[in-house]
């Protein structure tokens, strides 16, 4: 059992609320524990945290650009890790039209955002179709691969050797950011019979199950995904960015967790809600330091107004960027990178 130092303390010139009633010509930072729910204090600097000039060491801050990684891969295990650490490997997966074998991760939960595509997901628990937008939670353990009726793009969030669960929300109640009853279950129909029989290219089907990074190979003379039915309390489950009902204020700066979907060990998966452009004067967004991991993944579109071109993008945004710089105005910052990038050049 542990408990917080119990510490309550102002010195020098500081607001009397976080984030709010900053001092004149100050930019506030905050250091906390565990993110944006433990113990925290605020820092009042006379010039922005974010404004270094060089920056060395493995830490430095990076913007991924996924638009680069084009190629097709048939299985989820060959996609590209590009960030990772003990608790969490994000991948981003260009999705064959087919898989021609299953795919099990007794590495841990597994959780895909559909950036782009639509299709059909066969896993144990039955057939489920996939569109843009929706977050599909795989348990560690579950056999699946899906067949693509568009190009498909998928995020994939892994929870290393751990599980996804639901946020506590607390006073907000039970239904607030999306109603756990929007969560659809894979249904054992008759796309999900027919398929019993299907086989291989060469006749058999092949589980590659990764572990510990690495994968093996099972290979059957039938269709394991043969399932008559099931019952429990354990499915894998889908939820549609569109049934997402953010949290807003006007008046407070809300936290990217107090729009959390799904949560790990030592992470959380929120998405980017749409917020007011402006916010008054004494309401603004801080710099953050902290002992847990963080990026802020942005899945994004932008486009040419000289070639009325559309590209999809998916790229991390770091203070000191062009992008954090253009924020400096306002005294928003963003916060710090403790990721271990992989195979980063």
């Amino acid at each position: 059992m542990k408990r917080n130092i119990p510490i309550q303390a102002i010195r020098g010139d500081a607001s009397r609320q976080a984030h709010t009633g900053l001092p004149d010509g100050t930019y506030e930072r905050e250091m906390g524990k565990e993110g944006f729910f433990g113990p925290s204090a605020q820092f009042y600097h006379r010039r922005p945290p974010t404004g270094w000039v060089d920056w060395e060491g493995p830490l430095r801050p990076r913007a991924f650009d996924l638009t680069r990684l084009n190629d097709t891969k048939p299985s989820p295990w060959e996609a590209p890790t590009f960030l990772s650490n003990a608790h969490v490997s994000l991948r981003i997966w260009r999705a064959p039209d087919r898989m021609d074998h299953l795919a099990r991760n007794a590495d841990g939960d597994d959780l895909l955002f559909v950036h782009e595509g639509a299709g059909d997901l066969y896993c144990d628990f039955g057939h489920l179709v996939f569109e843009k937008g929706d977050y599909i939670v795989l348990p560690r353990g579950t056999m699946w691969r899906i067949d693509t009726s568009a190009p498909t793009t998928i995020l994939m969030i892994e929870a290393t050797n751990n599980a996804y669960s639901l946020p506590e929300k607390g006073m907000l109640g039970n239904h607030a950011v999306f109603d756990p009853a929007v969560l659809d279950v894979p249904e054992i129909d008759d796309a999900f019979t027919a398929q019993h029989s299907e086989l291989g290219p060469d006749g058999r089907w092949r589980v590659a199950i990764k572990r510990s990074g690495t994968v093996s190979t099972a290979s059957y003379e039938h269709n394991p995904l043969d399932i008559v039915g099931w019952r429990g309390d354990l499915s894998a489950v889908r939820l549609n960015i569109r049934d997402i009902r953010p949290l807003t204020s006007h008046r407070y700066h809300l936290p990217p967790s107090a729009h959390t979907t799904f949560v790990g060990e030592r992470f959380v998966v929120c998405p980017g809600p749409s917020r007011p452009m402006r916010m008054p004067s004494r309401c603004r967004s801080f710099t953050t330091t902290t002992t847990m991991t963080k990026s802020s993944s942005i899945m994004r579109a932008t486009s040419s107004a000289a070639t009325g071109s559309r590209r999809e993008r998916c790229r991390s945004i770091r203070p000191g960027s062009p992008m954090d710089r253009t924020r400096r105005h306002s005294r928003t910052c963003w916060c710090n990178p403790v990721w271990r990038p992989t195979n980063t050049r």
